[in-house]
């Protein structure tokens, strides 16, 4: 496929003309490639079978993509555990992006912040569709600390992120989103009703946070508030989630300050005014 030059718009224009079995091979192969290292980003370290299994391949075409992108530094291994983990160019890649998005750039300070007051975890997550996206955190030091994986997904329903991303939708678009139910229960606190949720998000709306009382995972609370862009839509959700014997209900006033106080200045970095 030859490339011709740019037009205006910046995007390269593709020659016409029929495609060769050796583009599609090598646009296969890129495809397996990024399924590898998405497999291994989402394990944080495994084996070869371990990876495979994770992508969908078979063990001799994993290897082979891991071999590749070990090569171009994407990917590293450790002769004596055998196991793989994701290489420095692939964090390159990860910061480059870091750096050019607007919200991440705005969030990284005031959440270190955060958890350096509250010494506990910070995640900030996106909506994408029906699931919540986790997209940045910083861990507590604490020695038993909450640790969700970048790109890791949780339910709208019961999620303190996802319900404060649905709490502001109109309520067509969040049957739309998540159905009529019944929802899954991850635990038996978790909503599984629509009326039941949308009582929740109203309640929501009305105090301004969402609280995920162990519906998620036994024993786990989590408080989270909205971030809005400058036309006052709520674009992300910051969250502290901590063991409910770190973070009991008593704490509540005061944690929500601080991380409302975040999340507010994050909405300002974005171009909120209230």
């Amino acid at each position: 496929m030859t490339l011709t030059e740019p037009p205006e718009s910046g995007l390269p224009r593709l020659k016409s003309g029929r495609t060769r079995s050796g583009d599609t091979s090598s646009v296969r192969t890129l495809e397996r490639g990024l399924t590898v290292l998405s497999a291994l980003a989402e394990l944080r370290e495994g084996t070869l079978t371990q990876i495979a299994k994770k992508a969908g391949l078979s063990a001799s075409t994993a290897y082979r993509l891991l071999e590749t992108l070990r090569q171009q530094g994407y990917v590293e291994w450790e002769e004596r555990s055998g196991l793989f983990s994701v290489g420095l160019r692939a964090y390159q890649v990860g910061a480059a992006f870091s750096g050019r998005n607007s919200l991440l750039s705005a969030a990284q300070g005031e959440m270190q912040a955060l958890v350096q007051d509250l010494n506990e975890t910070a995640n900030l997550a996106v909506r994408r569709g029906s699931e919540a996206v986790y997209v940045y955190q910083v861990e507590a030091r604490q020695m038993m600390r909450m640790f969700t994986q970048i790109g890791a997904v949780a339910p709208l329903h019961c999620s303190g992120v996802g319900k404060v991303m649905l709490a502001w939708l109109p309520a067509d678009e969040v049957r739309q989103l998540i159905g009529e139910g019944p929802y899954p229960a991850y635990t038996p606190a978790s909503l599984t009703g629509l009326m039941a949720l949308s009582r929740e998000l109203q309640t929501v709306r009305d105090q301004g946070y969402a609280l995920d009382n162990e519906e998620r995972e036994l024993g786990v609370r989590c408080l989270a508030t909205p971030v809005r862009d400058s036309s006052g839509g709520v674009v992300a959700s910051l969250s502290i989630s901590a063991p409910t014997s770190r973070f009991p209900r008593k704490n509540i006033p005061e944690t929500l300050a601080r991380v409302r106080l975040a999340s507010d200045q994050i909405s300002a970095r974005l171009g909120w005014r209230p």
